[in-house]
């Protein structure tokens, strides 16, 4: 993680090539849609023919074998002499800049491990006090921690319907398929698009589409001569490519913000907030789904469950304005103006 950030940012700040911070990035999340396309195309097949129980040995291994790849990885360890007791975020392109001093005249030598970690501790708690970046931070929390009605229509789709894993997994290899294709179009016409505009139509656009899952869960569409699988199929796409598409640009801003010398430590708390944001979401709509009595057995209120975590979807667009400023340009901007900096 450490070895990502740190290329994307020298990239951007050295005048090499900062378009290879949005490039690498891209690169990063279209190899794990491949993953997953590998990975859902065999998921479903093996489960026709293997018990859950050998299906998850097979996937154990892979762990195992990023583990052993990782020795493979070249890397120098930071030898500091200063103590770094600032750190800067650079108005709208959210680039950070470590300045290194002395106190009392004197270098402060961090070789042991305690002063190593109460600088990573000192550098990180710098950079999260600027507004420029925990602004950015609580939008995209707010933004990923909406709920959603993901568990309570794949009960539907499996006890309902009566999809079994084949289709499910074939389901999954389109959509890690529509997930690379998003990559695909990010990189070829969205990099010239202000993130927060991204951000802003993404979110406009999924909700709408994402309650036409009520056509699905009323059977409707088999009244307008949609099959269940093909609906389930085109759902599931334009869904993917929009998701992959607004997911993007904050990867790239959030490695940008990283300053020097904590990128491992500012880009995984990053993340971690990423993903808790997911995890409240899920939580959020696991209890709602309770409180609406929906099981594996009565669907009667699943639309509007769908219509609640639909709808709520938009409420974080109120927050947008946090984004002012370091959302307010496209990454090619970002990288234009990175480069007439270093001229």
């Amino acid at each position: 993680m450490e070895l990502w950030c740190k290329k994307t940012r020298d990239a951007a700040n050295n005048g090499d090539d900062p378009a290879i911070a949005g490039g690498l990035q891209s690169l990063c999340w279209g190899s794990a849609s491949i993953g997953a396309l590998i990975s859902a195309y065999f998921s479903g097949s093996l489960l026709e023919s293997m018990s859950p129980r050998e299906v998850f040995g097979i996937a154990s291994v892979l762990p195992l074998a990023v583990g052993a790849m990782s020795f493979l990885i070249e890397e120098e360890p930071i030898q500091r002499k200063k103590k770094s007791e600032m750190v800067v975020i650079n108005g709208s392109n959210g680039l950070a800049e470590n300045s290194e001093t002395s106190v009392n005249g004197e270098d402060i030598a961090t070789d042991d491990a305690i002063s190593s970690i109460k600088e990573q501790i000192s550098s990180l708690w710098d950079a999260l006090r600027q507004p420029s970046l925990w602004q950015p931070m609580l939008f995209i929390f707010l933004w990923k921690a909406t709920p959603t009605s993901d568990g309570a229509m794949l009960y539907f789709l499996t006890d309902d319907i009566g999809f079994g894993p084949e289709f499910l997994g074939r389901v999954s290899l389109v959509t890690a398929a529509s997930s690379l294709f998003g990559v695909w179009l990010y990189n070829q016409y969205l990099r010239r698009v202000a993130i927060k505009d991204i951000l802003l139509w993404t979110s406009i656009i999924s909700a709408p589409l994402g309650l036409t899952q009520l056509l699905l869960i009323t059977h409707y569409n088999r009244v307008l001569g949609i099959p269940d699988g093909a609906f389930v199929f085109g759902d599931d796409v334009v869904l993917s490519i929009l998701g992959e598409i607004a997911f993007l640009p904050t990867l790239v801003l959030a490695a940008r913000l990283c300053p020097p010398g904590v990128e491992a430590v500012l880009f995984a708390t990053l993340m971690s907030l990423f993903n808790g944001a997911s995890t409240l979401g899920t939580e959020i709509g696991a209890a709602l789904t309770k409180v609406l009595g929906v099981t594996e057995t009565d669907f009667s209120n699943l639309a509007l469950l769908t219509i609640i975590c639909n709808l709520s979807s938009l409420l974080p667009l109120v927050f947008i304005g946090m984004l002012d400023g370091v959302g307010d340009e496209s990454q090619e901007e970002m990288e234009a103006k990175q480069i007439d900096g270093n001229d």
